[in-house]
């Protein structure tokens, strides 16, 4: 049923309890279920992204990202007005997608964040994108160094084909082979059983799917779940 905006809090909020306590270094703000998805979203979107991050700010006691899918210049926008440390987006390449032609501005989207007074804003750039085929036919770790050098990102992602599958291992391994320098993440797909054979090769990841009820991307976190995936991932990198 429909809970309006206070039941998008509620929830936001046990998932955000549950993650803090699991000891997770940061969490990610998105709008994964609002689909079908677009390249410019509606203004409401963020809005309400904005309204529930605000209600929940005295809460949280970890860094914090956004990612208002697949619109770059919302997602800088709604980190500016939040405070968020970080932003997760496609801002380099050109794909066929499910949502038409994807042609992402990286040169645009920095401006916009700089113009914001937000210069240190964390972007992190996915550059295999999900629900999408590239049409850059380079290998991905050329478009990968490529777009280091053109585009300056604070971090690369590599993903799966669709939200969690998982990113092929060689594809992380050939992007940090040309990125030793470069934070390198895999971005989708990771579980329990191979985030140790991630954190050998990647130098983090972002993971949900694995954190829900049942490993289901659309229910809410288990804590239970949260708690074993942070213990492998710390005993994974030896912290």
């Amino acid at each position: 049923p429909d809970r309006g905006l206070e039941g998008l809090v509620a929830d936001a909020y046990a998932d955000l309890t549950a993650l803090q306590a699991a000891g997770f270094d940061a969490v990610m703000f998105g709008n994964e279920n609002d689909r079908p998805y677009e390249f410019d979203v509606d203004r409401a979107s963020t809005a309400t992204m904005a309204y529930v991050i605000g209600k929940l700010s005295k809460g949280i006691s970890v860094p914090f990202g956004v990612n208002v899918l697949w619109d770059p210049l919302s997602s800088i926008a709604l980190a500016a007005a939040t405070g968020a440390t970080f932003v997760r987006e496609i801002f380099t390449g050109t794909y066929a997608s499910d949502m038409g032609p994807w042609t992402p501005d990286a040169g645009a989207a920095m401006r916009y964040r700089n113009s914001l007074g937000r210069e240190d804003l964390a972007m992190l750039y996915n550059v295999s994108a999900e629900f999408a085929d590239s049409l850059d036919r380079r290998p991905l770790a050329d478009r990968a160094r490529s777009a280091v050098f053109s585009s300056i990102p604070d971090a690369v992602l590599v993903s799966g084909q669709i939200t969690g599958e998982a990113a092929a291992m060689s594809d992380l391994e050939a992007v940090k082979s040309v990125l030793p320098d470069t934070p390198v993440l895999a971005n989708t797909g990771v579980k329990h059983d191979t985030i140790g054979d991630v954190m050998a090769v990647a130098d983090g990841c972002v993971v949900g799917s694995a954190l829900k009820v049942d490993g289901d991307t659309w229910n809410p976190i288990d804590p239970e779940r949260a708690f074993d995936f942070m213990a492998r991932a710390k005993a994974a990198r030896g912290s």
